[in-house]
């Protein structure tokens, strides 16, 4: 073989080989780019009935945004704060507890900057169903949207993109348009956030990065979870209660429930490797009622026996639960006996569905001095017992002391400093903490038990 002959056979293997890796990569990177993501619940806020239903804070006037009760031919711009961040997202939209079909367009979702305007260059369209504009939800269907990617979250070489240390704290704004009367709107309504929508009639002004929104509201209409595609291994803390986890007397805009008080714990000792998202609706109760009917909606929405399954258990990557809850049960004439029963239910049936799944109870804070059913003797002790069982029973990986460290211990009520509303003013109602009591109770949580 002469000198020529050789480079040439030299020159094919090397172009052989070249081939082969670049066929190789291109595989490699074909697979990734079509790995199914692995979601993790990022933000939630439990559906808990068809508006007015239910105890907002802080609500303005809606009348002029919302006279009959519906949207008719409006933009949502909804603004909520996500747990962790990533690349990709997909987001929930609801008409669980409509009795009509209702049509969405017009969704896009950007970083909030102040009020309603938006970052500029953040706002992206939503699409559902593989590419579509439009969505139309049944009367108690619920749909994901397609996934969408925040390219300036962690985006390599990009100068825009933002780490997970600039994006902590920020807030999405995601924004959809109504197209013509909804009807009953399923809502939660105690946000303790404000969101924003426009008038009647204003069409889909979603893709605005502007303020063009004139009311505002405290509550979430129409989007129950968000998730984020996250590593392999992050784990999913729940935080399943009534008003007290839903943050009544917290301040508005604050992020200072109890449970944004463990959230902020885990981030800062796990980072985001932990995520925490709240299931508190304000009203409710563990067994009561026995059914929700949405054309006969009770406040508290449905009980924790009815609703486990879709705002604990149907969430992704679910992996923790702390729960406080009870006292409405109760206020509202409920035995001991039945209650123990359906705390035993729920922890049988998340203990069964999601393997090595972690509970921590609560004990239930005191409503001494309360108005109301709530604040009798009778109730008081029920209270007590009631502790004493979730102490006792064995049901939970740990406990943490919630009544203890809010109650005085001569007087049987809460401490003094806790009652002042945080979020309205005013006095208080011996019931909600005030944002002290909240971060006392969030670093009464012993947050090593949440974490595998």
């Amino acid at each position: 073989m002469t000198f020529a002959t050789q480079n040439v056979a030299r020159e094919l293997r090397w172009a052989r080989a070249l081939a082969v890796c670049v066929l190789a990569l291109t595989m490699a990177t074909s697979l990734t780019a079509t790995a199914a993501p692995n979601w993790i619940t990022s933000w939630a806020a439990s559906p808990q009935g068809p508006y007015p239903s239910g105890a907002a804070v802080a609500q303005p006037d809606l009348s002029f945004a919302f006279p009959d009760n519906a949207a008719n031919d409006q933009t949502f711009r909804l603004i909520v704060r996500p747990g962790m961040w990533s690349r990709f997202v997909r987001i929930h939209f609801t008409n669980l507890f409509g009795n009509q079909p209702i049509t969405l367009d017009g969704a896009f979702v950007g970083i909030q900057k102040t009020g309603a305007a938006i970052v500029p260059g953040t706002n992206q369209p939503v699409n559902f169903n593989g590419g579509s504009t439009r969505l139309t939800l049944q009367p108690g269907e619920s749909v994901w949207s397609d996934p969408v990617k925040l390219r300036y979250v962690n985006g390599e070489g990009q100068s825009a993109a933002l780490d997970d240390l600039a994006m902590s704290g920020r807030k999405l704004a995601v924004s959809f348009h109504t197209v013509g009367s909804t009807g009953p709107m399923t809502w939660h309504a105690k946000a303790m956030t404000t969101s924003y929508v426009t008038d009647r009639g204003a069409g889909s002004v979603g893709a605005t990065e502007g303020d063009v929104f004139p009311t505002s509201t405290t509550s979430w209409y129409f989007m129950d979870k968000i998730d984020m595609d996250a590593p392999e291994g992050t784990q999913l803390v729940v935080a399943l209660g009534d008003s007290i986890t839903d943050g009544t007397s917290s301040t508005i805009n604050g992020d200072d429930r109890w449970p944004d008080v463990v959230a902020r714990r885990l981030q800062a000792t796990y980072g985001n490797r932990v995520v925490l998202v709240n299931e508190g609706i304000g009203g409710n109760q563990i067994v009561g009622p026995a059914h929700y009917d949405p054309n006969n909606p009770v406040a508290g929405g449905p009980s924790a026996l009815e609703r486990l399954d879709r705002d604990v258990i149907g969430l992704s990557g679910v992996t923790a639960v702390i729960w406080h809850e009870g006292t409405n049960d109760v206020t509202a004439g409920t035995s001991a006996a039945a209650i123990e029963a359906g705390i035993v239910n729920v922890v049988q049936r998340l203990r069964a569905a999601i393997p090595g799944v972690r509970i921590v109870g609560t004990t239930i804070t005191s409503e001494v001095g309360a108005a109301g059913n709530g604040g009798t003797a009778a109730a008081a002790a029920e209270r007590i017992e009631l502790n004493q069982f979730i102490k006792t029973s064995g049901l939970f990986d740990d406990v943490a002391e919630f009544y203890a460290v809010t109650t005085d211990p001569v007087t049987g009520a809460m401490k003094a400093q806790f009652i002042p509303n945080t979020s309205i003013g005013g006095a208080g109602d011996h019931v909600h903490p005030n944002r002290a009591g909240y971060l006392t109770m969030g670093n009464a949580v012993n947050i090593g038990v949440l974490v595998h």
